[in-house]
């Protein structure tokens, strides 16, 4: 029989807060999370997912625009979750500072997830991974190959050998699939209003030995761009039509 995960799930940053400057005029006026995809805004579909996978506890990082977010999701309850949030900047604090400026809201360990981001890999597997590794972060990966954005990850033997957010080695032939489990522990010593990436812990706890993998097979989709906004949209619209009816 197989282990049932702890009870309840830990809770999830979702970082929302980019200035979502690849989108261009897109996100003038709205975040990139309330961009349509599927005849509603992106976010309701990700807390859906969130919700689906038995995560209860969401706290929604907002910063550019964050205020139509919460205008929209509210306290999440029509989603299926409850939802609060952390407000960061003016100045803006970097995927790493909203999240250490969350952690009071977080507890002792949580879920991050992209606010762009549409993945759809089991989540209950990845924590039992995370928690019987005994270790400060997990990350999620996926063998992109350079297929759908730009592999940054060596991983191997379900160990992350090294991640560079921008890299060309052609050993990394994983993506960080958008998805990670930290304590924290991981955030500890560092002065609250920090400016700083979420890549920066990553790589210390990669160094230290305290970073578990997590392989998952399932491709990732993102609005991040233009034309992952239309292929997610497109993804999205095929899981909302009736059975038998083609997309």
């Amino acid at each position: 029989m197989t282990a049932c995960p702890p009870d309840p799930m830990p809770p999830l940053a979702l970082l929302a807060g980019g200035l979502a400057k690849r989108l261009g005029a897109l996100t003038e006026r709205v975040p990139k999370s309330m961009l349509q995809a599927a005849g509603e805004p992106f976010i309701a579909h990700q807390l859906r997912l969130i919700a689906g996978q038995g995560i209860q506890d969401v706290v929604i990082c907002c910063g550019h625009l964050g205020g139509l977010i919460a205008e929209f999701v509210g306290d999440g309850s029509r989603f299926g979750c409850r939802v609060r949030y952390s407000y960061d900047g003016p100045p803006l604090l970097g995927t790493g500072g909203a999240i250490l400026k969350a952690l009071p809201l977080l507890g002792p360990r949580f879920w991050v997830m992209y606010g762009d981001s549409y993945l759809t890999a089991e989540f209950a597997p990845i924590l039992r991974t995370f928690e019987e590794s005994g270790k400060r972060g997990l990350m999620t990966v996926f063998r992109n190959e350079n297929r759908w954005d730009k592999s940054n990850v060596a991983f191997t033997a379900n160990r992350i050998l090294r991640y560079e957010k921008a890299s060309r080695d052609p050993a990394t032939r994983h993506i960080d699939y958008g998805l990670g489990l930290y304590s924290a522990q991981a955030f500890a010593g560092l002065p609250q209003g920090s400016e700083f990436d979420l890549s920066e812990i990553q790589r210390d706890l990669i160094a230290r030995g305290e970073m578990a993998g997590f392989e998952v097979s399932e491709r990732f989709y993102e609005i991040g761009s233009p034309a992952g906004l239309a292929e997610t949209d497109a993804f999205l619209r095929g899981r909302l039509l009736p059975a038998g009816v083609p997309a």
